[in-house]
């Protein structure tokens, strides 16, 4: 045995130093990954610790150990257990001794305490003074700085429409936004005539409107750019002329136009902010609620029932402003040059619109004409106005004069009787005093006034000049008139007073007298059917008197509409609403953008299994309508053909997604005669290679994400009216039954030559036109519908079979779905290799540049440049469809949209005499065509 002493170091195994080694680097690496994970942890650790529902202690447990005692006897609960549910006791009775300090919830829901609450809930949209009414009955959207009734909540679709065509239908417009303009009367003219062109129809110098008799309308463009830069449709309201150097004028447009208007409006007219710069009313009374209720409400929280000046803290109702315009900037803007002043008068003036053939039976029974009154009340300055007003010879009668006139419309059988436009000034009652005992259907008396020839005279000479003049035109009576407005509660005593309940209530010269301005509004006056549908009457009131009209005309039996409905009297009258159909406009664009963005979001929400594969149905573009595109496409086919010789098929390029070429006819109709045939082609799956010919113009595409941004910049919509009268003719059949009196009506129309038509090609070589489709037989357009034109087969075809629906579009390829299918295994892989990643493995990072190259692919939608839209499926694109559904009015399905102006005549010049205007539509998830007829009414 060696010695003690022996100095040799001792055996070590090496096996153990290596094990040992390895142990000292893992537990390196395991320290330095848990201190970087520290804080993800601690955070674990709280969480589980935390309890993760807000229920109680007792219910935490499992059923079979629950008891109803537990509930309020602590010590039935498991020991384990007691002690948390003793705080939470603890922590119930605290609150509950916070709570007894506020008001009971019949205090807070006081009328003074409810308005203080209202007012705050206004800061962000605004509230049209009828907005409690309908948020009573109706779905209520934010829109355009203001909160707004969509659609009632009970089912009205149907009644709605019997609403508009027999009876009346109630609309609150008082969102639409006014801009007063006042100056010299030369001096407006000739910069008014700068952003409008006589081209379109009428303009402000139109004599008829110049007077104040009618009410005018048109579309505004910037100055001096017309065709192009369009701002809108608006409405006009000339005042009539009183003797004085300076005229006012009226703008009425929709909210979604206002600011890019008033802004064209003061650059034209060099407008600035005038020295004194006056800070509207409601801002004031918003900046002292926010001080007052800070201290008193917090905003959020119940007052405290200790405060004795809580009653005086919160602030009285006010009128609040427009919810365009920023509070805190001036609303008037006078020109230094010209003197022409711009005022902003929106939410100053109520509009309200009744809608159908009774609308002035509702009118004639509501309303009163205001009595004469010539004692001032000492008391309180209520009707002061009007009693020096009728101290004057001269304008009493014009009153009486007035109320003549509107004593005769309870005998007219429809307000599209009147001459379009017109318009009528009248002061009238209370309307609240005249309520009836129940609700009742207004109707007209015929017996009245049926062989009156004042009555006849009305219907030929319309409304005299005079009596088109309303003191609604005057801020201070307007004024006056809001603020001394007899309250609800004023007027509920004084009925509670009267010795025969539910008699009469005369409040003498107590009564208030409110200025009214009544505007026939003609319905629908282009086109040969329904004539006249959807005529009604706006009535324009003082602020602060909107519910005191609106009951009153609920209680003559009118229905009431929101936006929606507003969107179907349109549709009905085949005329454009904005800002839908106002494509080349910038409200037109932003709304195209936001229905792109909720379409797409919608479409995601679905799995991909349960939503339509557009790529495979040949829709590029099922979210929005790529005009610009549209526009170019057609002006490249022009002037790679040269001429208009060929037939309406596709250009001889192959289809990224479909096989067949386009110069052969046959590969584009589905053949009835075979079903077999007809089956193969139905679900036919071209297989084309991803080489084949793109669209020759490049750089007319657009990318997805860019498409929003470009495509009203390069093309116009046409409204010239000459033109537009001219191309209806062309769209009319030349033969068939009951075509002669379309041709006796067309003899002033020159016929479709290329001598014709190429001038106006040269003129307009991206333009668009609205036009109107019915459905030939069965089928439902929807949005975004395609417009296409059929071939010489689909009209042989129809022409020997009448029951043929249309031919069907074969299916296209999926491109992308390889990519996407890629996509999802790269991101699998990405999640597999994060922990290599984390310790160092460079070969296991993912490639992001492949990565991110297809992080915008979405299955069934298509994910490059759109290609050429025109030439991309068998049939040719001529436009999209931007409202479309079920007429209740023909019985068939009906359609409104744009084309392009070079399709259409394109398409014109090639069709036969007897098929002109026939076309076909396809909703984006189909394949079906359908047959429809094209119309351009003007």
């Amino acid at each position: 045995a060696p010695s003690p002493s022996t100095k040799n170091p001792p055996y070590t195994n090496p096996a153990h130093s290596m094990s040992l080694f390895r142990f000292l680097i893992l537990f390196i690496l395991v320290s330095t990954f848990a201190q970087a994970r520290a804080a993800e942890i601690n955070a674990m650790l709280k969480a589980v610790a935390q309890k993760s529902s807000n229920s109680l202690v007792f219910q935490t447990l499992p059923r079979h150990m629950r008891r109803r005692a537990m509930s309020h006897n602590i010590k039935r609960l498991p020991r384990r257990l007691q002690e948390i549910a003793r705080k939470e006791a603890e922590k119930a009775v605290h609150q509950k001794k916070e709570q007894s300090k506020t008001k009971c919830r019949k205090a807070r829901r006081r009328h003074i305490n409810l308005v203080a609450e209202f007012n705050r809930r206004q800061r962000k949209n605004i509230w049209l003074e009828t907005h409690i009414w309908h948020a009573k009955r109706f779905h209520m959207v934010k829109k355009w700085g203001y909160c707004l009734g969509n659609s009632p909540t009970e089912k009205s679709y149907r009644a709605c429409y019997r609403a508009m065509t027999r009876h009346c239908l109630l609309q609150d417009l008082s969102y639409y936004c006014c801009l007063e303009l006042t100056g010299k009367e030369n001096e407006l003219l000739k910069q008014l005539a700068r952003i409008c062109s006589i081209d379109t129809g009428l303009t402000f110098e139109e004599a008829c409107c110049l007077s104040g008799r009618f009410e005018g309308s048109l579309n505004l463009y910037r100055a001096d750019r017309y065709p192009e830069d369009m701002l809108g449709p608006v409405t006009f309201i000339w005042k009539p002329r009183d003797g004085s150097e300076n005229r006012h004028l009226w703008i009425w447009m929709h909210p979604a136009l206002k600011q890019d208007i008033l802004r064209e409006l003061k650059a034209i007219f060099q407008c600035s902010e005038p020295e004194e710069i006056h800070i509207p009313e409601p801002v004031t009374t918003s900046i002292q609620e926010e001080k007052q209720m800070d201290g008193v409400l917090s905003l959020g929280k119940k007052r405290k029932k200790e405060d004795k000046e809580g009653e005086k803290a919160v602030p009285v109702k006010k009128i609040i402003g427009d919810g365009t315009r920023d509070p805190f900037q001036s609303y008037c803007w006078i020109s230094q040059t010209t003197s022409v002043v711009i005022s902003d008068r929106t939410m100053e003036i109520l509009r309200y619109r009744l809608i159908g053939p009774l609308s002035h039976s509702v009118l004639t029974e509501t309303l009163k004409a205001a009595s004469l009154q010539t004692v001032r009340k000492l008391t309180t300055e209520l009707n002061n106005w009007w009693v020096e007003n009728c101290k004057d010879s001269e304008k009493v009668s014009l009153h009486q004069h007035q109320s003549a006139i509107f004593e005769l419309l309870e005998g007219i059988s429809s307000p599209s009787e009147m001459p379009p436009g017109t318009i009528l000034g009248l002061t009238v009652g209370d309307p609240r005093v005249n309520l009836p005992k129940k609700k009742t259907k207004a109707m007209p008396d015929f017996e009245k006034y049926q062989d009156n020839d004042k009555v006849r005279q009305l219907y030929l000479e319309g409304v005299p000049v005079d009596c088109a003049h309303s003191f609604i035109w005057d801020q201070d009576i307007c004024k006056n008139v809001t603020e001394n407005k007899i309250s609800e509660q004023d007027l509920n005593h004084m009925r509670a007073q009267l010795l025969v309940p539910g008699s009469h209530l005369d409040l003498g010269p107590c009564e208030s007298k409110i200025p009214i301005l009544l505007v026939q509004q003609p319905g629908k006056m282009a086109g040969e059917d329904r004539p006249g549908w959807g005529s009604g009457w706006d009535i324009y009131l003082p602020k602060g008197w909107g519910m005191a009209f609106w009951i009153p005309f609920i209680y003559r039996g009118v229905r009431v509409g929101g936006l929606q409905e507003a969107l179907k009297h349109s549709e009905y009258q085949k005329t454009p609403h904005t800002p839908n159909d106002f494509p080349d406009c910038q409200a037109g664009m932003q709304f195209a953008k936001e229905l792109e963005t909720s379409l797409l979001e919608k479409f995601k929400r679905r799995p991909p299994a349960k939503r339509a594969n557009y790529v495979k149905m040949g829709t590029l573009s099922p979210f929005v309508c790529p005009w610009g595109q549209l526009t170019k496409n057609w002006e490249g086919r022009m002037k790679a053909s040269g001429e208009f010789v060929h037939q309406s098929s596709p250009q001889p390029e192959r289809c990224k997604t479909e096989g067949h070429s386009f110069c052969d006819p046959k590969a584009e109709v589905v053949e009835e005669a075979s079903p077999e045939t007809r089956e193969v082609e139905e679900t036919m799956e071209v297989t084309s290679s991803e080489g084949a010919l793109k669209t020759e113009d490049v750089t007319g595409t657009q990318d997805v994400g860019e498409r929003g941004e470009t495509m009203t910049s390069d093309f116009i919509v046409l409204r010239n009216e000459k033109l537009l009268m001219q191309l209806s003719a062309w769209c009319y059949p030349t033969a068939g039954k009951d075509r002669r009196i379309r041709l006796i009506s067309r003899l002033g129309q020159k016929e479709m030559t290329e001598d014709v038509f190429l001038p106006i090609l040269m003129s307009y070589p991206r333009a668009l036109v609205w036009v109107n489709l019915s459905l030939l037989r069965k089928g439902n357009p929807e949005l975004h519908a395609m417009i296409c034109i059929p071939t010489e087969d689909d009209l042989l075809h129809l022409s020997k079979n009448k029951l043929f629906c249309g031919p069907q579009e074969p299916k296209h390829r999926d491109i992308f779905k390889h990519k996407v299918q890629k996509l999802k295994e790269e991101k699998k892989k990405k999640k597999k290799d994060n922990m290599k990643a984390l310790e160092g493995d460079p070969l296991g990072i993912p490639d992001k540049e492949a990565t991110e190259e297809h992080e915008d692919l979405i299955l069934g939608l298509w994910a490059d440049a759109l290609p050429d839209v025109t030439s991309h499926c068998s049939r040719t694109l001529l436009g999209y469809v931007t409202r479309g559904d079920f007429s209740l009015a023909v019985g068939c399905g009906e359609a409104l949209g744009f084309v392009s102006l070079t399709g259409l005549l394109y398409m014109l010049h090639n069709q036969p005499a007897d098929k002109k205007g026939i076309v076909l539509l396809r909703t984006p998830a189909s394949l079906q065509y359908r047959f429809a007829r094209l119309n351009i009414e003007v």
